[in-house]
């Protein structure tokens, strides 16, 4: 058999049925849901008179409109507390699991996946959310599918998918102190733009992607689909079954040691081919922020924002020159030492118990900028308890972060944690949209430790100084 990559070993294991000149049907292994994007799907299957073919394959969460104080008394905005009630309503005359508000498995449908053991290496994982590549990080072939796809799934457990092409990404060095996965993910998007990586299935590789943790890694496959990606995977190692191995819901025992000697067989074996190879160095990657209105439009945080003249044709130059009217910025201008109002930490990509150590571990003993409303919002209700568990909140009430409970929160405009119009917000999230955390809300995407640190100081700024300042005083 010819050699062939991690990508191609999953799929090829899951297809059900080739059409010919057509799609896959392939097989999925895990099915989550939320309150956004199923209750329509649902609703279709009523008027069909179709039931949920495996109700013990998916598993319900709500995390998009839910509020991220006072949980537990009715949700106020009346969209969201129709469509949590649907969520609940729905699950129930399906036999479907739910983690509804106040259970104490409840979160960001791509936080509780993982820490839950519910995702595993070699699985085909679907939700209605774009941000299902996280789940890739375990060796998965996982992805975003709209509404009508939801109710394919419910209904069959099988989906239509053409087979996409396959690129890898290596990364080979180390990173530098204060440059972290966030800042990775970041880099690659504004080397290959918003749309690089559209039509492909990616795979992450190389020493510098081997070294990061699993929550490291997550971050980096909950962006590829800020590229225009299908999705982002890394090959399964120790690293990977260290961090399932114990978690509630994965296999255990003689179950665990079976499935980890078939998880070992995944990685792309030596001399397959891919569509398209990019290569980076580690050391080349900075502290990156964002300036524009997509994840593309990044630079390092002591650049400055390029000129419309670089952009090729005169459609994206009309477009790029939007972004920063829209922003209130201008080209040649450096966004490092410019005031801020609004940080958020928190979201899918960056809302993890390690996330949360980092970012506790900057601001301990310090205190941020009065100007600055700063929130911390867990990813789950499993990381808010280890939070407060290890004395985080503490540390986070002392200098000045507001830790709430789990939720999507000021990630996007859709509940009460939104930013008001014309601030600005260095945001942890993965989307800079314009209007993304509220009408007229400014974004800038960085890591929670550009975060932190800008919330320090009041003011756009450098992680790698309070890393040189703290070396300096440690000795």
């Amino acid at each position: 058999m010819s050699a062939r990559t991690l990508f191609d070993k999953i799929w090829d294991r899951h297809v059900v049925k080739s059409i010919e000149d057509g799609p896959d049907v392939l097989y999925i292994d895990r099915h989550f849901i939320h309150e956004v994007t199923s209750p329509q799907a649902f609703a279709g299957l009523e008027r069909r008179g179709i039931s949920v073919f495996r109700p013990q394959q998916t598993i319900a969460t709500a995390d998009h409109n839910v509020p991220t104080k006072d949980q537990h008394l009715p949700i106020r905005e009346l969209l969201s507390r129709q469509q949590v009630d649907k969520l609940t309503e729905n699950c129930a005359n399906h036999g479907i699991e739910l983690y509804g508000l106040n259970h104490p498995f409840q979160g960001i449908v791509h936080v509780i996946g993982p820490e839950l053991g519910i995702t595993q290496p070699g699985m085909t994982i679907v939700c209605g959310d774009s941000h299902t590549s996280t789940h890739g990080a375990f060796g998965a072939i996982a992805f975003g599918i709209g509404t009508s796809e939801v109710e394919q799934v419910l209904a069959t457990q099988c989906i239509l998918q053409a087979r996409p092409k396959r690129m890898r990404i290596t990364i080979d060095g180390e990173l530098a102190p204060g440059v972290t996965s966030k800042d990775i993910i970041l880099y690659i998007i504004s080397q290959i733009s918003a749309s690089g990586g559209t039509g492909y299935f990616v795979e992450y590789a190389g020493s510098a992607i081997r070294s990061l943790s699993m929550e490291a890694r997550m971050t980096i496959c909950n962006m590829s689909i800020e590229m225009g990606a299908r999705g982002g995977m890394i090959a399964p190692d120790e690293t990977t079954f260290d961090y399932v191995r114990g978690r509630k819901f994965a296999p255990q025992g003689e179950e665990l040691e079976k499935m980890i000697a078939y998880w070992k067989t995944l990685p792309t074996d030596e001399g397959a081919a891919f569509d398209t190879e990019l290569h980076y160095r580690a050391e080349d990657i900075p502290p990156m922020i964002t300036y524009g209105t997509n994840p593309g439009m990044g630079i390092a945080i002591d650049g400055t924002i390029p000129a419309a003249e670089g952009v090729e044709n005169e459609a994206e130059r009309a477009s790029f020159r939007k972004a920063l009217q829209y922003m209130g910025l201008e080209s040649g201008a450096k966004l490092l030492g410019k005031p801020i109002s609004y940080v958020f930490i928190g979201s899918c990509t960056n809302a993890r118990i390690e996330d949360l150590r980092q970012v506790a571990a900057l601001v301990k003993g310090k205190q941020k900028a009065e100007n600055v409303n700063a929130m911390i919002i867990p990813g789950s209700k499993q990381v808010e308890l280890q939070a407060r568990e290890e004395g985080l909140d503490r540390i986070f009430a002392e200098a000045g972060f507001e830790l709430r409970q789990p939720g999507c929160s000021a990630c996007l405009g859709m509940n009460e944690d939104k930013v008001p119009k014309g601030e600005y917000c260095v945001s942890t999230s993965n989307r800079n949209f314009e209007g993304r955390q509220g009408p007229g809300a400014r974004t800038l995407l960085a890591s929670p430790l550009t975060a932190a640190v800008t919330a320090l100081n009041g003011y756009i700024s450098d992680v790698r100084e309070v890393w040189a300042e703290q070396t300096l005083a440690n000795g």
